[in-house]
């Protein structure tokens, strides 16, 4: 077993323990540029940059962490093991599964389910289902209150493939019956599987940027600004 980092190249104490990651690694620039304080570029490896800086007085690191359960994996995995991050929330994008929920609505999930073998992979067990924190989701629906965001709570569908691209309808299909599935996304179970792994504080909040439901495409500036609540959002709750 390597005891260093391989795709993390930072110095360990260059990293907050606590972590706010996008998937596109120049969303966590913009995030670092626009909302924390003296911020500073801690790796760069891969171009899957991370910063740290002061957001309200608290230490934060951004980072990116890909596309995919593999890519997630990785960064998520070496930041429990080597940086001793102690919580995770992923602000990312995903498409609606259900006609009452739509662009550009906020998504809390409350469990992820996946068809992916990565759990046996990883540990040699045949789970399909992983769950985020109790603690840091009610967090987040406080703060959502607060800041007065209206934000759904439901179960995710991590895919595999970008959704449109394969037969999405039929893996919705196929989601056990007692789960009530509001969105679809590629990430968030191998995040949660490795929470749970680890005992560290996970979550995922989500923008609905398509829906089926929904010929609804926003503009670049409708786009940043709801972005813009997720961020401040995901950033307010992980302080807390």
């Amino acid at each position: 077993m390597n005891n260093k980092p391989l795709h993390i190249n930072a110095e360990k104490d260059s990293i907050a323990d606590i972590v706010l990651m996008p998937g596109d690694p120049l969303r966590a620039k913009y995030i670092a540029e626009n909302f924390l304080e003296d911020a500073k570029e801690v790796c760069n490896l891969r171009n899957m940059l991370g910063f740290t800086g002061l957001y309200k007085g608290h230490r934060v690191t951004v980072m990116g962490h890909g596309m995919g359960i593999p890519s997630i994996g990785i960064y998520v995995y070496e930041l429990f093991k080597f940086y001793d991050v102690k919580r995770i929330i992923r602000i990312g994008t995903c498409g609606a599964t259900k006609e009452n929920i739509s662009v550009p609505d906020l998504i809390l999930g409350t469990s992820s389910y996946t068809e992916s073998s990565f759990a046996l992979e990883f540990g040699g067990v045949e789970e399909h289902i992983a769950y985020p924190s109790n603690n840091l989701n009610n967090t987040i629906l406080n703060v959502a209150d607060d800041l007065e965001l209206n934000i759904h709570a439901g179960d995710i569908l991590t895919m595999e493939i970008f959704g449109p691209y394969g037969d999405g309808e039929g893996v919705l299909n196929r989601v056990p019956s007692e789960l009530n599935i509001v969105a679809e996304e590629m990430e968030s179970f191998a995040l949660f599987y490795l929470g749970n792994l680890f005992k560290k504080e996970v979550a995922c909040i989500l923008t609905v940027v398509d829906s089926k439901f929904s010929n609804v495409v926003l503009s670049t500036e409708e786009r940043e600004k709801h972005l813009n609540d997720m961020i401040k959002l995901g950033l307010e709750s992980i302080i807390k």
